[in-house]
């Protein structure tokens, strides 16, 4: 009829959109397609206020189109949802490489705008826009850091719904818009991802409104559940406890019209939902949009079929500088989203493409939960429950089972923030951290039966059988602006490997943006580990974590080895109020001697690296060899060495060093905690002769050092693969780590020795044969390791000296 301001193919159709909301969100729909093709293709003529020609389009053509209308499509009706609902909402993107169509959006709304001037909202903005993309010196063509409103990166495939999660724990009002590729979707973590609603509190706790998107295919297959027939994803989304509803089709005016209507109806059910608060775990609503991949998109190219396939995964167009008849093409399918209709003269968009804008902080790019430090709030961190240390080696503890009482205190200091979680997969009590069930439980919405301890449906502490999952919820919860630990099985960490690497990239870039806002480190406790599993055995010994995570960016990664309780405590307190880290601390939970004070312990951890005096012997002159340590168990072997060098060689001069921080070890100029050569020589002297006990895989510790002066003087020992299920000592004696081997590495690299203590050497070598008939015949450690005790416990106070 006259005036009839809808969309082409929209008279007839009806839904709750207005003849004005369904032109306005198809606009927007359009404006963010155009802004997305741009991107991928253009390099100037943005406006296309000339016919395109070859030398308008980038010479390498980097992108992915075929998720971008899909993703556009949903951002355009969650804009239009939170003008009409009021909503506080934000939007994670899962499906991989999704860059173009957030920028596109980010764009338009003004976020992007804001803390990247340079792409301003106009002509020369928009040229800008799309010059970066993909191109060097600009932005990557995924979801990134740059991207405002992200906490995802996109290409991530499997965390976006545990991100989500972690985002929407704890933040009531929060509205979490999260989108799931159907390649995604055939990933573990993401099918572990969908049990989280058994962990979300209606009432305390924010919502996860997850958007399962069926295009059809990944790069060049079909995906499962876009084939799966209908009833049978019904029933597997059903099964999982969501009531999905759908959206399918094609034509845009219908499909307009079925996502108001479906978004509509699903947030209503959210409201009652949160109406009727914590309780009976509810049947949250999730939408299922199946719609063409690359959407708007050429329908065929070089007669083959291209939309609704794979073919539409990245660039449909692939030669348009080489082929007249591609570029002819390109231009066609930019001038079929009628930019003239979208923007001004100047490049500006349009009233209609911006009235079901949100605004100010309601605009899902400016949403300040999606960049945390703006509300993070320090922790309340109370005083560190100190171990009495009269001597060194006098007490034992189990290191982690203090930390514990530590973590319980802090549960407790900032029970009315709620902005502290313990993450970990089943592992709490075992971890010997159990003390924190004294102040808070385990959050459960699922059943709970009589038997069950410590489940709560207010709990803070999250455990998972999925180290995917928890590493997922912590890395959400801390870039929504909170602070937590992930406690963990060393072994098993490597599980999240690559979740890992993706969130110190993700640190990296965000550290460069002044516009992000620092946010609670990431924090790994990993104990039960390599030199103490005596029960699970060799599938349980691990210690390479440590090598992948210092291979990573020397701004973001810290790695911990605090040697006892004090220490482990130190380490624990600085790293929870630390910012833009990912910290790995590695401790032991069985009881073990406590050498250094509170006092001595912090000064020993500010330094990271010192010489322990009051193990070292003859320290008014030079040593004639250097035992350094870093870790629980080697520092125990090496202390055990020196007590072994002073009843034998008592007129050896032994230099003992233990290493805490083990980013200390690299030169200042390539780690911000390095050394420089003369500290390093201070501590490790230029000539003499190292021996280093290693928690890990011993060549970690020569990659760290091999541009010293002393290099070819360092002997390690650590980790060689050996295990079994065996006694702890065993264990040290099958990787070549234990006491008596140690002194055997002495008297064979101190010149001399090998002449003059030859009967020393042969005692070292008898005992190592003597333990493993002991064990063999016992079961047990010899008596004189069980038993053993520093010699001069009860002598005089621990303390550390750094290098001077």
């Amino acid at each position: 009829m006259p005036g009839d301001d809808r969309p082409p193919g929209a008279r007839g159709v009806t839904g709750p959109l207005t003849a004005a909301e369904l032109s306005q969100v198809d606009a927007l729909w359009r404006a963010a397609n155009y802004l997305t093709v741009g991107q991928i293709y253009l390099l100037d003529n943005p406006l296309l206020t000339e016919p395109l020609r070859a030398e308008h389009v980038k010479p390498r053509l980097l992108g992915h189109w075929g998720t971008s209308p899909g993703l556009n499509f949903l951002y355009a009706h969650f804009n239009r949802a939170i003008v009409t609902h009021d909503l506080n909402a934000m939007f994670v993107t899962g499906p991989g490489h999704g860059g173009p169509a957030l920028f596109a959006n980010t764009w338009l709304e003004g976020s992007y705008p804001e803390v990247a001037p340079e792409v301003s909202q106009d002509a020369e903005g928009m040229r800008e826009l799309f010059r970066q993309f993909s191109f060097p010196g600009g932005v990557p063509s995924h979801v990134a850091p740059q991207v405002p409103g992200s906490i995802h990166e996109g290409g991530e495939l499997g965390y976006s719904l545990a991100h989500a999660f972690g985002a929407a724990f704890d933040n009531p009002d929060l509205l979490v818009a999260c989108v799931v590729g159907d390649g995604e979707a055939e990933t573990g973590p993401l099918a572990t991802s969908w049990h989280a609603t058994k962990f979300l509190d209606p009432g305390r706790d924010g919502v996860v409104l997850p958007i399962l998107h069926l295009n059809g295919y990944k790069i060049a297959n079909p995906t499962i559940l876009a084939r799966l027939p209908h009833e049978e994803l019904d029933e597997l989304l059903r099964g999982y406890g969501y009531a999905p509803h759908y959206v399918e089709g094609h034509e845009p005016a219908v499909m307009h019209q079925a996502m108001a209507a479906v978004l509509d109806e699903v947030l209503g059910e959210i409201g009652r939902i949160k109406e009727a608060g914590s309780g009976e775990r509810p049947r949250w609503p999730m939408i299922v949009l199946r719609s063409p991949k690359g959407w708007t998109g050429p329908s065929e190219v070089d007669g083959l079929p291209v939309e609704g396939t794979w073919r539409a995964h990245q660039v449909p167009l692939p030669a348009v500088r080489e082929h007249p008849h591609h570029l002819r093409s390109l231009e066609q399918w930019l001038r079929s989203y009628r930019p003239e209709e979208l923007f001004d003269a100047d490049g500006r968009p349009k009233a209609a493409v911006t009235a079901l804008m949100p605004k100010a902080e309601r605009r899902m790019g400016a949403n300040p939960h999606a960049n945390g430090g703006l509300l993070l709030r320090p922790l309340r961190l109370p005083a560190l429950p100190a171990v009495p240390v009269a001597s060194p080696g006098a007490t034992e503890t189990e290191p982690t089972r203090v930390l514990g009482q530590y973590l319980r205190a802090v549960f407790e200091d900032n029970a009315e923030q709620r902005n502290f979680r313990l993450f970990g997969p089943d592992e709490t009590a075992s971890n010997r951290l159990d003390a924190v069930y004294e102040a808070t439980g385990k959050q459960w919405q699922a059943a709970i039966e009589p038997v069950d301890e410590h489940l709560s449906r207010d709990g803070r502490v999250l455990e998972v059988l999925s180290e995917h999952l928890c590493q997922g919820w912590l890395e959400g919860y801390l870039l929504t602006g909170r602070h937590g630990l992930f406690s963990c099985y060393e072994a098993f960490v490597h599980i999240v490997d690559s979740m890992v690497n993706q969130h110190i990239k993700w640190l990296r870039v965000h550290r460069q943006l002044p516009w992000r806002r620092p946010v609670a480190s990431l924090n790994y406790l990993l104990t039960s580990h390599v030199w103490r599993q005596d029960h699970n055995g060799f599938s349980h010994q691990d210690p390479g974590f440590i090598d992948h995570v210092a291979n990573k960016s020397s701004e973001v990664v810290r790695v911990y080895l605090p040697p006892d309780t004090n220490t482990l405590l130190a380490v624990a307190e600085h790293c929870l109020r630390s910012r833009d880290y990912v910290n790995v601390i590695v401790a032991g939970k069985n009881e073990a001697p406590n050498w250094l004070g509170e006092e001595e312990a912090g000064l020993h951890c500010a330094r990271g690296a010192g010489i322990w005096e009051w193990a070292s012997s003859h320290t008014d002159r030079e040593p004639d060899v250097v035992l350094a340590c870093a870790g629980d168990a080697p520092t125990m072997e090496i202390l055990a060495a020196v007590a072994l060098l002073r009843e034998h060689l008592p007129d050896l001069a032994v230099r003992v060093v233990n290493v805490v921080d083990l980013m200390r070890l690299q030169p200042d100029t390539e780690h911000p905690h390095g050394m420089s050569d003369r500290e390093f020589d201070a501590l490790f002297t230029q000539d003499r002769p190292v021996i280093f006990a290693y928690h890990g895989y011993p060549w970690l510790i020569h990659r760290l050092c091999y541009r010293r002066a002393n290099h070819a003087e360092l002997h390690v020992r650590g980790y060689k693969e050996h295990g079994t299920t065996t006694t702890p000592f065993d264990m040290l004696v099958l990787n070549d780590m234990d006491r008596y081997q140690l002194v055997i590495d002495v008297i064979d690299r101190v010149p001399g020795l090998v002449r003059t203590a030859g009967g020393v050497r042969q005692e070292m070598a008898e005992m190592r044969a003597r333990h493993q008939r002991w064990i063999r015949e016992h079961g047990e450690d010899l008596p004189e390791v069980r038993e053993w005790t520093w010699p001069g416990a009860g002598a005089r106070a621990g303390g550390s000296h750094g290098a001077h």
